[in-house]
């Protein structure tokens, strides 16, 4: 589905754990969840897309009975004084008319849904969203 966006500039380099069990998720809703932070690391890594150079990888591992999920773009990072406020229903970073802040507020949503949790850790040069799913069977009513 974002496959456009990623065509110009922009490298996705996939490192999946291979071992890893299936888990008992709902898939289009995890969709929902790779696709929000996908698109805004692609958003993201704009200006270094337009000098070929923008990276995102997808990473699974995993954890402690989890399964972790990492998506690392190497863009500008996200400032530390609004990194506090990103998973809040309707704030965005983006000009208006460009981004509604639900994206990452829907990622938060269905990741604690599922009984997993979510993470950013951001600097210059590296943005890391992680999110950790429960491998075991967990009660998603």
């Amino acid at each position: 589905m974002l496959h456009h966006d990623l065509k110009n500039g922009i490298n996705v380099r996939r490192e999946y754990d291979k071992s890893l069990p299936k888990i008992c998720a709902k898939g289009s809703e995890l969709n929902q969840v790779w696709t929000n932070l996908i698109d805004n690391a692609i958003d993201a890594l704009a200006e270094k897309a337009k000098a070929g150079k923008g990276e995102i990888v997808i990473r699974t591992a995993r954890d402690d009975g989890f399964a972790l999920i990492d998506i690392v773009d190497n863009g500008p990072g996200i400032p530390p004084e609004v990194r506090g406020r990103i998973f809040d229903p309707f704030f965005t970073t983006k000009e208006v008319g460009e981004g509604t802040g639900l994206g990452l507020d829907t990622v938060y949503r269905i990741v604690r849904q599922h009984h997993g949790d979510v993470r950013v850790d951001s600097r210059p040069g590296e943005t890391r969203f992680q999110v950790r799913l429960p491998i075991s069977r967990a009660n998603l009513a």
